[in-house]
C-alpha cells in the first residue's frame, strides 16, 4: 500500500512539479488545519497551476482510490475544507487551488467567470473599471476568501439586496455511480467537447461573445429581495439547508471539484451613507427592522449588529487585525494568517515557546497602539447596549435620514451619520469582531472551557430576536458575544463555557431552543464538521458524490466509501 501511495505522489510531481507537492508535516499543516476549527492527516497537499493540471490530479486520485478535499483560501469557520480526525478509510489528498486565480469579465461587466482559486478581493479590483462590484464586498473579502468557496458554501448575505452567493452556471468534475470521473459543463459557454479542450479554453478565455449562451439559469439569487422584505414569514430568509438554493456547485460543500463559476455583478452605488444607531432596548431595533424592510422603497446595503460586550471584545482582542487591514489593506490578511500559522507551528516544535504563540505576541504588541475607534462610536458604547451600523445608498439615504429623525423623536435610542472615516472604521470594527472570541480563548485557555460558535437564522417574523437564556444555562458561560446581519435575521452567537462545563451537552440544549423557535442553523457558514447536515443537505451531497470520493464526513455524514 505504501508503494501504491508513492506512485501517486510521483505522478503528482510529474503533473505540477516537485515544489507544488507538499508531503512534509511542517509544509502540510497550514493546509490540513482549519483556520478556526478542525484538522487531520493528509497524504499530500498538491497545488496545481492550471485547470488542466487539476483535472489530471483528479484522474490520479480516482485511479489510486484516494479521497480528495478541494480547498481554496482555507478561511472557513466550521472546518469544511480540511480533514477532520483520523477515521477515514482511504488516504486524503488536499488539492489547493489558489494558484488558479484568473477572472474573466463577460457580458460588458454584467457577469464574470471566476476560476477555482480566484478571490473576492481580486474580483473587486477587476470590476472597478466597469463601475461594478461583486456579490460580496465586505467581510469575506477582507480575509482573502475565494469566489468559488463562497458559492460552494452558500456564503455571504451581509449585503441585504443580494442574499447568499448562488449560481446555476458552473463547470465541475464529479465521480459518477460507476466510479468514473466526468466533467460537467453547466456554465453556459460553448468551450469544446473533450475535458482537456474545455478546460484550456475557459482558462485562457479562448471564446467569443457568440459562444456565451444565456440559458434560463440564474447567476444570483434573484428572489432574495422579496424574501427579506416579507417580515411576517414564519421561516428564515436564508439558511444553509434551503433546498431552493442547492444546485450543482451552489451549496455543494466540496462534494464536487469546481473549476469555474459564472456570477452576476452589480452597479457600484453613486452615493453611500452609513448611519450608526444605538439603543438600550432590543425592541427598538426590531421596530426599525420591520419598518425599513416593509416600507422603504430602497433596501439598505447592509445592516450590521453588534452588542456592547462584543464591541468591547473586538476593541481589545481584534485590534491588531483591525490595524493590519486599515493600514496595509485586506490583501495583506492572507499573508498575516500564513505567518501566524508558521509561528504557531514553530512554537509547537520548541517547548520553551508558549502555546498559541502568535496570538499572545500580537495581543501584546497591540497594546502599544493608541485607541483606534472614533470618539462618537466610543460615546455610543458608553451610552447604549445595542449597536447597529446601517449603510444606505442613492435614494435610500434621504429616506433613511427622514425616518430615523422622526423615529428617534418619540422613541428610545439615537443615531448619527458617519463621516467617511467613521463609516470605514465602524464597518471594519464589526467585521473583525469574529476573531475576538478566538483570541480571548487563546490567551486564557487554561482558565476556560470550550468555545462554541453558533450561526443562527431566525424566522423573519421573530420579534424577540435578542437571546435571553434561562439562568441555569446562562450561569454556565464565561463569555457570550452577539453580532450579525440584523435585517436578514442572521445572528452569530459565540460562547465560551466555564471550565468543567460539558460543552457538548450545553450545545444540544441551545440547538433545541433554536428548534423550538423555528430557527435554522447554520445560516451562512456551512455545516463543515461542526453541524449535522439536515436530510435535504445529505441527500444533495449523495446525489453529487455517490461514491463519497470528495470531502467525506462533511456535515457529520459517513466518511466511508459508498457512504457505508
Amino acid at each position: 500500500m505504501l508503494e501504491h501511495h508513492q506512485i501517486a505522489i510521483k505522478a503528482f510531481k510529474t503533473i505540477v512539479g516537485t515544489n507544488f507537492v507538499l508531503t512534509a508535516q511542517w509544509d502540510k499543516q497550514p493546509f490540513s488545519k482549519g483556520w478556526r476549527y478542525g484538522e487531520g492527516e493528509a497524504l499530500a497537499v498538491v497545488k496545481p497551476g492550471s485547470l488542466l493540471e487539476l483535472w489530471k490530479l483528479l484522474q490520479v486520485c480516482v485511479s489510486k482510490d484516494l479521497i480528495v478535499i478541494m480547498q481554496a483560501a482555507n478561511t472557513g469557520l466550521t472546518g469544511g475544507s480540511t480533514p477532520f480526525g483520523d477515521d477515514y478509510d482511504r488516504p486524503i489528498v488536499i488539492i489547493n487551488t489558489m494558484r488558479i486565480n484568473s477572472i474573466h469579465v463577460i457580458n460588458e461587466g454584467k457577469q464574470i467567470v471566476g476560476l477555482s482559486g480566484s478571490t473576492l478581493f481580486g474580483l473587486e479590483q477587476k470590476l472597478e473599471p466597469y463601475g461594478r462590484e461583486p456579490h460580496s464586498v465586505i467581510g469575506s473579502s477582507c480575509i482573502g476568501a475565494s469566489i468559488v468557496g463562497g458559492v460552494c458554501n452558500n456564503s455571504g448575505g451581509a449585503l441585504v439586496k443580494r442574499g447568499p452567493a448562488y449560481t446555476e452556471l458552473s463547470l465541475y468534475a464529479k465521480v459518477d455511480h460507476s466510479g468514473q470521473l466526468i466533467l460537467v459543463n453547466d456554465i453556459g459557454i460553448d468551450l469544446g467537447n473533450t475535458p482537456e479542450e474545455i478546460l484550456v479554453n475557459i482558462e485562457t478565455k479562448n471564446f467569443d461573445s457568440n459562444q456565451i449562451k444565456n440559458p434560463k439559469k440564474l447567476a444570483s439569487d434573484n428572489e432574495y429581495q422579496s424574501r427579506v422584505r416579507d417580515v411576517d414569514a414564519s421561516t428564515p430568509a436564508r439558511f444553509n439547508a434551503d433546498g431552493r438554493r442547492l444546485y450543482g456547485a451552489s451549496g455543494c460543500a466540496g462534494k464536487i471539484a469546481v473549476f469555474a463559476v459564472r456570477l452576476d455583478t452589480y452597479d457600484i452605488p453613486k452615493q453611500t451613507q452609513v448611519f450608526y444607531l444605538g439603543s438600550n432596548d432590543s425592541k427598538t431595533f426590531m421596530e426599525i427592522r420591520r419598518a425599513v424592510l416593509s416600507t422603504f422603497k430602497t433596501l439598505p446595503t447592509s445592516g450590521e449588529y453588534l452588542h456592547r460586550d462584543c464591541y468591547d471584545a473586538a476593541k481589545s482582542y481584534s485590534k491588531d487585525t483591525f490595524i493590519v487591514i486599515e493600514k496595509l489593506g485586506p490583501n495583506f490578511i492572507p499573508k498575516l494568517f500564513n505567518f501566524k500559522r508558521k509561528m504557531d507551528l514553530l512554537a509547537e516544535s520548541h517547548r520553551w515557546l508558549p502555546n498559541k504563540f502568535s496570538d499572545k505576541l500580537m495581543q501584546f504588541l497591540s497594546r502599544f497602539w493608541p485607541n483606534h475607534l472614533p470618539k462618537r462610536m466610543e460615546q455610543y458604547r458608553d451610552q447604549y447596549e445595542h449597536h447597529w451600523i446601517i449603510e444606505m445608498s442613492n435614494e435610500g439615504i434621504a429616506e433613511a435620514r427622514a425616518f430615523f429623525q422622526n423615529y428617534f423623536k418619540e422613541n428610545e435610542g439615537s443615531f448619527f451619520e458617519c463621516n467617511p472615516t467613521e463609516a470605514k472604521k465602524a464597518l471594519l470594527h464589526r467585521f473583525v469582531a469574529a476573531s475576538a472570541i478566538g483570541r480571548y480563548h487563546a490567551l486564557y485557555e487554561n482558565k476556560l472551557g470550550d468555545m462554541m460558535s453558533m450561526d443562527i437564522a431566525l424566522p423573519r417574523n421573530e420579534m424577540d430576536w435578542f437571546e435571553q437564556l434561562p439562568k441555569e444555562l446562562d450561569n454556565q458561560f464565561e463569555m457570550k458575544l452577539y453580532y450579525g446581519h440584523l435585517f436578514c435575521h442572521v445572528l452569530h452567537q459565540n460562547y465560551i463555557v466555564k471550565k468543567g462545563v460539558d460543552a457538548l451537552a450545553l450545545k444540544e440544549k441551545l440547538l433545541k431552543s433554536y428548534d423550538a423557535r423555528g430557527a435554522e442553523y447554520p445560516a451562512e457558514h456551512n455545516v463543515g464538521h461542526e453541524y449535522k447536515a439536515k436530510p435535504i443537505l445529505s441527500k444533495f451531497y449523495k446525489k453529487l458524490d455517490p461514491t463519497n470520493r470528495f470531502n467525506p464526513g462533511i456535515g457529520q455524514t459517513s466518511k466511508q466509501k459508498f457512504w457505508k
